[in-house]
């Protein structure tokens, strides 16, 4: 009875624990409660599942040789550009370097989706599986786009199908530049972009408007040591070639050349030099070497310098307004040197002769017509004098007892010494030299307030043709 008993109750227990494991088999997530041994569920872990189906299911059967609404609809691109950096700009080479945020946005209806996000964030190795825009820019020499550590590219996708597409690139553009008013010159340098391949029948490019501004420059952007970014103007061109019409976009940033190195490095230095040449003018003409170093070094100098100036520009045709300014000077200094010459020309008949010797044989002659006079006397209207010889130089003087007549008589004080009035004609400044002392400052001067005030109030005039284009 007691062996029934026992087999009876294990039979019991062995029915209550299956039909334990077999509940805990059909509800699972009470099992995990129960004993606690298994984590939660994780809703990160079931959003990742959700968007790789997602993607998954966008991807299959996507096609991305063929644009968004082929044969159907116009593509839309919308762009904006932030820069980052501007500068520097090369005059020689007629270009300028770049760095921007380029982003563009269109619209994919393959790529909608609905899921627990609206903006769905990607990895840059979904652009290389999906249709992009085939932008190209048409005056850039080089563009670099930065792979440092990682491709420098943005993807996001919206719920609707919207895609963002952001790019880091660094951009050699050509910058036409006009010379002939440097240095005080102003420039529009374009950046234009479009579409490669696509006409304007099948793809067009917008600016974005709204809160944010299409073209953008950071604050601290700027990397220009000759010039000051005024600003930009955006546009939109058409061009037409052999395969159709294209849409360019076009942006003009204003540049202004800084005219402190020039003033520091050219202008002075020519001023100078010309007002070193005109200080020949004040010399004594017979100081023959020290005037024809003025004129050389001076000459010289202004040819050095119109050298090194031309160093820092293209070898343009036309010339510049610091040709012109230079051109004068050398004018000046030139005139300088010629004028030395002529006044050197009109006076070697002083340097011919010695004044010395000449007033020693005028002497000499006056000497001997007095000693044929008797007693050693000179009648002069009726008044006899002593006449008294040097013993050092052997020429004749009148005595002191002439002075008392000659009080009386005026015109006997007229009658100078030939040898001083030799001298005298020796040391004579030139009238030349009086003339150009005024001339050479005066006309310097004019030139310098005609040549300011020309190219300083064209600035207006440069700049409204930049803004026209």
């Amino acid at each position: 009875m007691a062996a029934t008993l026992w087999k009876l109750t294990s039979l019991g227990s062995g029915v209550w624990i299956s039909l334990l494991l077999l509940l805990l088999n059909l509800f699972p997530q009470a099992r995990a409660v129960v004993g606690h041994r298994e984590p939660l569920p994780d809703d990160s872990k079931d959003n990742i599942t959700i968007f790789t189906r997602i993607l998954d299911r966008l991807l299959d059967g996507y096609d991305n040789r063929l644009r968004p609404g082929l044969g159907e609809s116009v593509t839309e691109v919308r762009t904006n550009i932030y820069v980052t950096s501007f500068g520097p700009v090369s005059d020689t080479d007629m270009e300028y370097t770049i760095d921007v945020f380029f982003r563009q946005s269109w619209r994919d209806e393959r790529l909608k989706f609905d899921g627990p996000m609206q903006v769905l964030p990607l990895n840059n190795l979904l652009a290389s599986k999906i249709w992009t825009p085939d932008t190209f820019f048409h005056n850039g020499k080089k563009s670099v786009a930065h792979n440092m550590t990682t491709p420098n590219k943005l993807l996001r996708l919206v719920d609707n199908g919207t895609l963002l597409y952001t790019m880091r690139l660094t951009i050699h553009a050509e910058c036409p530049m006009h010379l002939e008013d440097f240095p005080m010159d102003a420039h529009a340098c374009p950046l234009k972009f479009g579409s490669y391949a696509y006409t304007n029948n099948e793809v067009i490019y917008l600016w974005t408007h709204g809160d944010e501004r299409p073209v953008a420059v950071a604050e601290d952007g700027s990397r220009l040591n000759q010039y000051d970014l005024l600003g930009h103007v955006i546009g939109k061109e058409t061009i037409s070639s052999s395969t159709g019409e294209y849409v360019v976009m076009t942006t003009y940033f204003h540049l202004k050349r800084k005219i402190g190195y020039f003033v520091i490095q050219t202008y002075l230095p020519c001023i100078m030099t010309v007002i070193l040449s005109q200080v020949s003018f004040w010399l004594n003409r017979e100081s023959v070497p020290a005037r024809t170093v003025f004129g050389v070094t001076t000459v010289l100098t202004m040819t050095t310098l119109s050298i090194s100036a031309r160093n820092s520009l293209p070898k343009v045709a036309y010339a510049t307004a610091m040709d012109w300014f230079m051109a004068v000077c050398y004018a000046f200094v030139f005139s300088a040197l010629i004028e030395f010459a002529t006044v050197n020309y009109f006076t070697k008949r002083s340097w011919a002769w010695d004044g010395k010797k000449e007033g020693m044989e005028i002497r000499r002659r006056e000497s001997a017509s007095l000693s044929k006079k008797t007693n050693n006397t000179f009648n002069i209207v009726g008044t006899t004098y002593a006449i008294n010889v040097a013993k050092d130089q052997g020429l004749t003087t009148i005595s002191k007892s002439a002075t008392a007549a000659s009080a009386k008589h005026p015109f006997l004080q007229k009658i100078e010494d030939p040898y001083m009035e030799a001298k005298k004609s020796y040391n004579r400044i030139s009238k030349v030299d009086k003339i150009s002392r005024i001339i050479f400052p005066v006309l310097f001067f004019i030139f310098n307030l005609v040549y300011w005030a020309t190219y300083v109030n064209r600035k207006p005039a440069i700049m409204k043709s930049n803004n026209q284009n």
